[in-house]
C-alpha cells in the first residue's frame, strides 16, 4: 500500500476562508501534505484543480463543496460534498434529496461536524448534524479541528491560549460522534470516517492588534485523513482525482494526529488462510480471521467489535488477535500528554463477513 496525506474540509476567499488557492497551495507545499480538498459553503469552484510542484514537491489541489440550507435558521445539517460533477447547493432545502443528487452525479457526501457546540463568547452556533433518518451517505466527519475549538473554549483566556499554542488543541474526537458512528457501524452500514479541519485562517482584530486564528499551515500539520492506495500518485489531474475519490469512497484510510505524534506507517490488516485485506475492506469467513495492528511507535491500542472494546493493550506498538464473530472492527491508539489521554490513529473499518461478501 502506498501512504499519502490528505487534508480537507478546507475554506478559501470563495466563502468565509481568508486564502485563495494559490495561497493554500503555497502553504500545503511547506507542509506534509500530497492532497488538499477545499470546500466552500454553497458553491462548487470550477476549474482551479491542478497538481502544483515546487522545488520536486507536488501537491494535489482539488474541490468539494459545503452544502447547507441558507434559508434555515438556526443553521444545521452541514454536508460535504466532494466529487459531484453538479453544483449541489440547489438541493440543501432537502437532506435526503441531497445526498442523492450527489451520489448520482458521483459525489461523495460526509455529514459535517455531525454533534457540535455553540460558542456565544465568538457568536459561534451550534451547526450539527439533526437529520439522522437519512441513508446512502457516503460517511460523517469524526473529527473536526474547529469544532474541536469550540468544544474546549469556554473563556477569553482559553480563546487566547489556544489561539497562540495551537498544537495543545488536538484532543479527540467527540464522544457523541464516536458513539453515533459505533451504532451506525453495529447496525450493518458501511460508513467511512474522515477529519475535517474546518479550516478558515480567520484573522481577528481588536483594536491595533491582530491574529490569524489557525492558519493553514497548522491545519496541514495536525488532523489528517491518511489514505492507503494501490499504486502512487502519477502527477496526472484526472487519474490522481479519481485514485483519491475512489479511497474515500471504500474508507482506505485512517485518521491520523500528526501534531501529537507522526502516524505515516500505521498498519491494520485482517486475514484468513487465503486473503489479506486493511481498512474500508471486506473479508468473508468461516474459520475466522487474525488481526494485526503495527504502530510507528508505543501507545494505547484498543480493538473495537460494533462499537465493543474487545482488546486493549498499553504502551505497546504491535496487537494481534483472532476473532470467528462477522461484523465491523476498528483501532483506535492514545497517547498521554499533559496529564490525559490524547487520540492519535483511528483507523476506518475491516468488515467481516461469514461466508459470502456483500454489505449493504
Amino acid at each position: 500500500m502506498i501512504e499519502v496525506i490528505c487534508n480537507l474540509h478546507i475554506h478559501s476567499t470563495y466563502s468565509d476562508g481568508s486564502g485563495d488557492y494559490s495561497n493554500i497551495a503555497s502553504q500545503a507545499l511547506d507542509s506534509n501534505v500530497d492532497v488538499v480538498i477545499i470546500t466552500d459553503h454553497n458553491i462548487r469552484v470550477k476549474g482551479l484543480e491542478k497538481v502544483i510542484e515546487r522545488d520536486g514537491k507536488k501537491v494535489l489541489i482539488l474541490t468539494g463543496e459545503e452544502v447547507h440550507d441558507a434559508n434555515r435558521m438556526p443553521q444545521k445539517n452541514h454536508l460535504l460534498v466532494i466529487g459531484c460533477n453538479r453544483e449541489a447547493a440547489p438541493y440543501a432545502y432537502d437532506p435526503q434529496r441531497l445526498i442523492n443528487f450527489a451520489d448520482h452525479h458521483q459525489g461523495l457526501t460526509f455529514l459535517a461536524h455531525p454533534f457540535e457546540y455553540a460558542l456565544p463568547l465568538f457568536n459561534e452556533t451550534d451547526i450539527s448534524w439533526e437529520s439522522w433518518d437519512v441513508d446512502h451517505f457516503t460517511g460523517i466527519e469524526l473529527w473536526n479541528g474547529f469544532s474541536e475549538f469550540k468544544t474546549v473554549v469556554k473563556t477569553l483566556p482559553q480563546a487566547l491560549y489556544y489561539a497562540f499554542f495551537p498544537e495543545n488543541l488536538p484532543h479527540n474526537p467527540l464522544p457523541q460522534t464516536l458513539a453515533r458512528w459505533d451504532e451506525l457501524l453495529a447496525n450493518g452500514q458501511k460508513v467511512v470516517a474522515i477529519a475535517g479541519s474546518d479550516a478558515h485562517a480567520l484573522i481577528y482584530r481588536v483594536g491595533p492588534f491582530h491574529k490569524k486564528i489557525f492558519p493553514y499551515r497548522y491545519h496541514f500539520s495536525a488532523i489528517n485523513n491518511h489514505l492507503l492506495l494501490n499504486h502512487p500518485l502519477t502527477g496526472e489531474l484526472n487519474a490522481d482525482r479519481e485514485t483519491i475519490l475512489t479511497a474515500l469512497r471504500n474508507g482506505c484510510s485512517f485518521i491520523g494526529n500528526d501534531l501529537l505524534a507522526p502516524s505515516q506507517g500505521f498498519t491494520f490488516t485482517a486475514e484468513n488462510e487465503e486473503n489479506q485485506i486493511s481498512s474500508g475492506q471486506e473479508l468473508s469467513i468461516q474459520n475466522g480471521a487474525t488481526f494485526r495492528v503495527s504502530l510507528p511507535g508505543r501507545a494505547s491500542i484498543r480493538l473495537l467489535h460494533n462499537g465493543t472494546e474487545i482488546e486493549f493493550v498499553e504502551n505497546a506498538d504491535h496487537l494481534v488477535k483472532t476473532i470467528v464473530v462477522p461484523g465491523a472492527y476498528r483501532v483506535e491508539a492514545a497517547l498521554k500528554r499533559n496529564g490525559g489521554s490524547r487520540g492519535w490513529i483511528f483507523s476506518n473499518p475491516i468488515y467481516i463477513r461469514k461466508d459470502r461478501p456483500g454489505f449493504r
